[in-house]
This record gives structure tokens, sequence and C-alpha cells, in this order.
């Protein structure tokens, strides 16, 4: 996983340290690298883009619990943001997971 081409613009890296509690890259390969669920398609209105959003959550080494939301583009995941999931994100992510 560490030649995974994970693209995190500057505006996104502000936000995952200031309001996200300082997610880092490396936790982000390591929730790539540790998903053992669906990866679903982000399909809210408000949130649509092209390509499409997709998401997942799952866990660092640490045991940290991420949702991961990001855009393919070639071969590269654009990170649009990474935090530590709701109730209801993980109520979502088990239900799109059935």
């Amino acid at each position: 996983m560490e030649d995974m081409k994970i693209i995190i613009s500057s505006r996104v890296r502000e936000k995952l340290d200031v309001k996200h509690d300082g997610v880092s890259i490396h936790e982000i390969r390591e929730c790539f690298a540790n998903r053992d669920g669906k990866i679903l398609i982000e399909s809210r209105e408000e949130h649509l883009t092209n390509p499409l959003t997709r998401w997942f959550i799952a866990e660092t080494n640490f045991g940290r619990e991420l949702k991961i939301c990001y855009m393919p583009i070639r071969d590269e995941f654009h990170i649009k943001t990474a935090y530590e999931p709701d109730a209801d994100d993980r109520h979502a992510y088990r239900e799109g997971n059935k």
C-alpha cells in the first residue's frame, strides 16, 4: 500500500489538521490497507462529485476508526476528507454493507 498514490490538497490537509483531530496521510494509508468492508458511493445530492465520491470506514493500526472519503482519478486517490465517524456514519456503512 505504500506505493498507492494518495493526493491531498492543501485545503483538505488544513481541514484534517484543524477540524478532524490531525488525521495524517499515514493513518489514511493504514485505513486503506485495513479495510475489510465494501466501498460505498456517496449518493447525497449535496455531496455529488464527478467522478463520484467513494467512502468506507476502517481502523488504523492503532485502532482509531476513520471514515475515508475520496475520488478515484486515474491511478490516484484524491482525498476529500477523513474523520472519526459518528453513529449516523456507522449506521449508513453497516446498512450499505448488507
